[in-house]
């Protein structure tokens, strides 16, 4: 069967996923509110599935996440031939939407994205989130490439490995004190950077006999803050070791379990799609990947 999807329609379905509302779809297309809301009812006619749960912001179903992704890579594909045929306007920098998690955005990714931005006229739209949840973003059609510890491919996607954030479970001196290692587990705060963050309970999990941090719980959401919260001894917790590294070297820091850390995979999940700015993205992100991660 042929939908014929109207690609005016799917344009604005992207707009009102963007923006988050219908009213700020409208006033990024010049166009009414009605006319977005007439649109995205046509679209949902078109296709025979409800697309959009109207809710603030707005949620798209699994239906609505399949349109949205074709809305996306139509406009990047228009955007790549602008360029190679070099039309009016071309010259004109394009965005790309990449999910990445904390750590890595605080370490080793930026100076990739350092040495294709200006050249391949690209602006980058960073989305972070923990590096199991990154998909979900691939998924829903807002980014068009992740970095993500999933290596199972998203629909449309193909996956290359990068290699292995090494993590060290790390203390201040003075929280450490005379403490043995389950003491610390035990009794001394742990830090975690949000609710899906389960890398500090699976350390503990893995040498307590599957019994996790038994000490407080404070969440700091921010991988520097995160850092900067256990040199001045707010808890421990599993820092990168690229971060790690100096901070032990000076004595910020103590490694509760030397010889212990945990490795923890990443891939690069993009779309199957012929462009050249994605391909030339890719090509940066595996080459530090290559440099910096086991």
């Amino acid at each position: 069967m042929n939908i014929d999807l109207p690609v005016d329609h799917a344009r604005t379905l992207l707009a009102v996923v963007d923006g988050g509302t219908l009213d700020a779809a409208a006033a990024a297309l010049h166009v009414t509110p009605s006319a977005v809301s007439q649109r995205i009812k046509a679209l949902e006619q078109r296709t025979g599935r409800v697309l959009l749960i109207r809710s603030k912001p707005v949620q798209l179903t699994e239906s609505g996440q399949v349109v949205v992704r074709f809305a996306r890579q139509l406009a990047r594909m228009e955007q790549d031939v602008a360029g190679e045929l070099g039309m009016s306007g071309s010259g004109v920098t394009s965005t790309l939407p990449i999910a990445v998690n904390a750590d890595s955005l605080s370490t080793w990714f930026v100076p990739a994205l350092a040495q294709v931005g200006d050249q391949a006229r690209i602006c980058f739209e960073l989305h972070r989130a923990d590096e199991g949840h990154t998909t979900a973003l691939l998924r829903e059609g807002r980014v068009m490439a992740a970095v993500t510890s999933t290596p199972d491919p998203v629909q449309g996607c193909s996956v290359r490995k990068l290699g292995h954030m090494r993590y060290l479970a790390c203390v201040a001196p003075s929280r450490m004190g005379e403490r043995s290692l389950a003491q610390v587990l035990d009794e001394v705060p742990v830090l975690i950077f949000d609710k899906h963050d389960d890398l500090q309970d699976a350390f503990a999990r893995k040498l307590t006999r599957g019994r996790g941090a038994g000490g407080p719980r404070h969440f700091v959401p921010s991988s520097e803050g995160f850092v900067d919260a256990i040199v001045v001894g707010l808890g421990w917790g599993m820092v990168p070791r690229v971060q790690a590294a100096p901070l032990l070297r000076s004595g910020a820091v103590v490694d509760i379990a030397p010889d212990r850390g945990v490795d923890v995979p990443l891939y690069w999940q993009q779309w199957k799609l012929d462009s050249p700015a994605l391909a030339a993205v890719a090509q940066a992100v595996r080459a530090s990947a290559a440099a910096e991660l086991a």
